[in-house]
């Protein structure tokens, strides 16, 4: 007991030239909309490929494990392996769960005007990328996409349109990066920018027809005053028309962006969204954020054409709470506001 307390004390320790892996764990209750009141467990370590390389940040991996009591279940776990002297990286993240969720259909004129349904999401999913560093900050990569989605006890099956109700898909890509960002895990300055086209042939899955995305991210952290930084996110998928329901944007589905909005309250093939936060450390291992954006979803680029048909912009805004659970690892809890909605997200790591 004396050890695991002194690691949750001095957890925010850089230990990994001392250590093989440095690694804590912790346990607490949690809610959110979704699920409802539940239990959750947390699991960081840091590590070094090499821990006689000169390289400033280690490797990381962060896992949880929440289960709730209206039969809420996920896992995920997610993680960077830098390699000596920062040539190469693998960036990974897995996630399984089973959600209860509300269901209003799956393009954004439906979840707009559909009556609330009910069914339960089952996913496994698997994102895999290598990059490769070119030059100073110049990157490219290769990347692997695996996701298995089925609904089930459905109260509305027919707002699926047709398609199925379980789906498996695969894909391949290609991204380009630049990225001068100090650290991955909590940035206070440079640029990351980022742009990956991911191809899921009909081949590699049970999608009805060969579908692809195309992914823009760039990131801007500024340091401001003392123990401040102002962070800013733009985010832009494009899924082509023929992807299947489950491969579709949906808002707040990554505790990431639109933080209070529940997830699949608004879903289409493509999604933009924009969003600046404030971060300030208060004392110890203790900060505070604050953030405004807004998303919208939509069919295709076209719809901007069209008054009539022309995608609503939704706003948010929040609140948070940062505790560094291991050096540069923040636990958030975030509480955000949107239209006619908010809500409590708790996490691990800066949502950008």
């Amino acid at each position: 007991m004396k050890k695991y307390l002194n690691s949750l004390i001095q957890g925010n320790i850089d230990r990994t030239r001392e250590k093989a892996i440095d690694i804590s764990f912790g346990a607490s209750p949690s809610y959110t909309r979704e699920a409802s009141f539940g239990l959750g467990a947390i699991c960081t370590a840091l590590y070094r490929v090499d821990r006689n390389d000169t390289l400033p940040q280690p490797s990381d991996v962060v896992a949880c494990l929440n289960g709730s009591l209206n039969g809420f279940f996920v896992f995920f776990a997610r993680g960077n392996t830098l390699f000596p002297d920062n040539r190469s990286r693998i960036n990974y993240h897995i996630d399984i769960y089973r959600k209860r969720l509300n269901f209003w259909g799956i393009t954004s004129e439906a979840s707009a005007n559909n009556e609330k349904s009910i069914y339960d999401r089952r996913c496994l999913s698997a994102r895999l990328s290598y990059v490769y560093r070119l030059s100073h900050s110049l990157y490219t990569g290769v990347n692997i996409n695996a996701n298995y989605t089925d609904a089930i006890n459905m109260s509305r099956p027919e707002y699926l349109l047709g398609e199925r109700k379980n789906i498996y898909v695969t894909g391949v890509g290609l991204s380009l990066e630049i990225d001068n960002r100090d650290n991955l895990l909590n940035p206070t300055s440079g640029i990351h920018l980022s742009y990956t086209a991911m191809a899921y042939p009909k081949f590699l899955g049970s999608a009805p027809s060969f579908f692809n995305s195309h992914t823009l991210i760039g990131n801007y952290y500024l340091k401001l005053w003392r123990g401040s930084v102002l962070a800013f996110d733009l985010y832009s998928k494009l899924t082509s028309a023929k992807a299947p329901w489950t491969m579709r944007e949906m808002v707040a589905s990554d505790g990431i962006r639109m933080r209070g909005y529940y997830m699949g309250s608004y879903i289409d093939n493509s999604q933009i969204a924009l969003q600046s936060e404030l971060r300030q450390h208060i004392w110890g291992r203790f900060g505070m954020t604050a953030w405004i954006g807004g998303a919208t979803v939509f069919s295709s680029l076209r719809d901007f054409k069209y008054k009539e048909i022309r995608p609503q912009w939704l706003p948010n805004g929040g609140l948070g709470l940062r505790f560094e659970f291991k050096h540069n690892v923040n636990v958030r809890i975030d509480y955000g506001i949107g239209r006619h909605t908010s809500g409590f997200i708790f996490a691990i790591g800066e949502a950008f």
